[in-house]
């Protein structure tokens, strides 16, 4: 107990020390961030990184007004995926499906021409 009472106090001496040597408040602080491999912390790069089309699309989607829910099913890697998505992006699963859903009727109208066909046989 006293090792530890002791490591914190020369941790306050230190930062109490290194007090006088604080940077200017105008200068600016680098980023940083841990490497993948390593560990180790570099400083990050001064620029963003370029968002793909396809993601910022996905961003943009608007599901605020979607009030209707689906369960659906999919198979383990395919769910770790889109878990790992989420963790990349921030982007919620969720959206993701709505805007791959809306997507791919938007991309294949023979989709919806068949189901206006199944509609009109069941009224006959």
């Amino acid at each position: 107990m006293n090792e530890i009472k002791s490591l914190a106090d020369q941790l306050r001496s230190k930062i109490a020390q290194s007090a006088g040597n604080v940077a200017a408040p105008n200068d600016p602080v680098p980023k940083v961030m841990p490497s993948k491999k390593t560990g180790k912390v570099k400083a990050a790069s001064k620029s963003p990184p370029d968002i793909p089309d396809i993601l910022q699309a996905i961003r943009d989607f608007d599901s605020t007004a979607h009030k209707n829910v689906l369960h659906v099913r999919f198979d383990s890697q395919t769910a770790q995926l889109l878990a790992r998505f989420k963790m990349a992006t921030g982007t919620e699963i969720t959206k993701l499906i709505a805007f791959s859903v809306h997507h791919l009727f938007e991309q294949h109208p023979e989709l919806k021409s068949i189901i206006k066909q199944f509609i009109q046989d069941l009224e006959l």
